[in-house]
């Protein structure tokens, strides 16, 4: 039964996630936001949004190792699973905004995670707060950048037009839609999780960093390899590293205002948080060396051969 939990609920997360995203995009326009303003900010918090209700509802439920589990491998698996799956069916070009700005970014929400988990145990609401303050700072910026700049193409194609136009009762239908499947895929996923880990013999940190995270990276990783394989567009690295920002600043942020997420194992400080920063690190000397601006092929089974090692070593240990 805990996997027939945990697929319904990844599949109510997905769906939820969807509609949201809609709604989300559709209600920005009747609030005259600009489209840049949308792809920016609306896009990725909605985006967010399942991460945020597991999270939640595992903190609330005293599974707190699921929350921070949750958050860490879903980073780990944007990079070492979608990063590297896409890499290897096209090479990945590096524009510069990557290492002057989304990179450092999310390299010091990283550090600053493992410092507030090391220095008392838990993430308190006050430090919930002070992350939001820091996305809140990032969001400023980066639609300054952008201002400045010219918005990627990327990030300008996951709002589309169509919904500029949609009435308000659809939306209303597709707010509600997603909120209930959003509520309930992360019920089911948190009751599944938490009954595979006790069947396995597991803790729940394990299912979280790898099961779980890979759930939920499903939708990224499915958009990210068929756009790769229709060669439509490249895959923007900073995307997936703004999606790694949102991860630790809103998801956590979020969940620590309404429930302090207390740390209870001590491998998430030990093992799975230095997986998490050594995968960002690594993209640094990836993007340069050999070629570079670019993250080719070889490259990209790399970065995959060090998640299976990860994923494999969090069961065997």
């Amino acid at each position: 039964m805990s996997l027939a939990y945990i697929f319904l609920g990844l599949v109510l997360l997905v769906v939820g996630g969807e509609f949201l995203v809609r709604a989300a995009v559709g209600l920005s326009f009747k609030l005259k936001l600009s489209k840049m303003v949308i792809g920016l900010t609306i896009v990725s918090f909605a985006t967010s949004t399942p991460e945020l209700l597991v999270s939640i509802q595992a903190a609330l439920d005293g599974f707190s190792d699921i929350s921070l589990g949750n958050v860490i491998g879903s980073n780990i698996a944007n990079i070492g699973l979608v990063l590297g799956i896409t890499a290897i069916i096209t090479p990945l070009t590096i524009d510069k905004d990557f290492y002057k700005f989304n990179w450092p970014v999310m390299m010091l929400l990283s550090v600053g995670l493992y410092f507030i988990l090391s220095s008392g145990n838990e993430i308190s609401r006050m430090e919930g707060i002070g992350l939001l303050l820091i996305l809140t700072v990032y969001l400023f910026l980066l639609i300054k950048r952008a201002r400045k700049n010219s918005v990627s193409a990327d990030t300008l194609e996951e709002v589309k037009d169509e919904l500029s136009t949609v009435s308000n009762f659809k939306i209303s239908i597709w707010l509600v839609i997603g909120g209930i499947a959003l509520y309930f895929g992360s019920d089911f996923l948190v009751i599944g999780a938490v009954e595979l880990a006790t069947t396995m013999g597991v803790s729940q940190r394990v299912i979280a960093v790898t099961m779980i995270a890979i759930g939920t990276s499903v939708p990224e990783l499915a958009a990210s390899v068929i756009a790769a394989l229709k060669k439509e567009k490249a895959l923007s690295l900073g995307n997936l590293i703004g999606s790694n920002i949102f991860n630790i600043a809103s998801v956590l942020g979020v969940t620590a205002i309404i429930q302090p997420i207390v740390l209870k194992s001590q491998e998430v400080l030990t093992n799975d948080i230095w997986w998490m920063l050594g995968f960002s690190a690594v993209l640094i000397p990836l993007a340069f060396i050999p070629k570079q601006f670019e993250i080719g092929r070889v490259k990209g089974l790399v970065i995959v051969v060090a998640y299976c090692a990860f994923v494999g070593l969090a069961f065997v240990s």
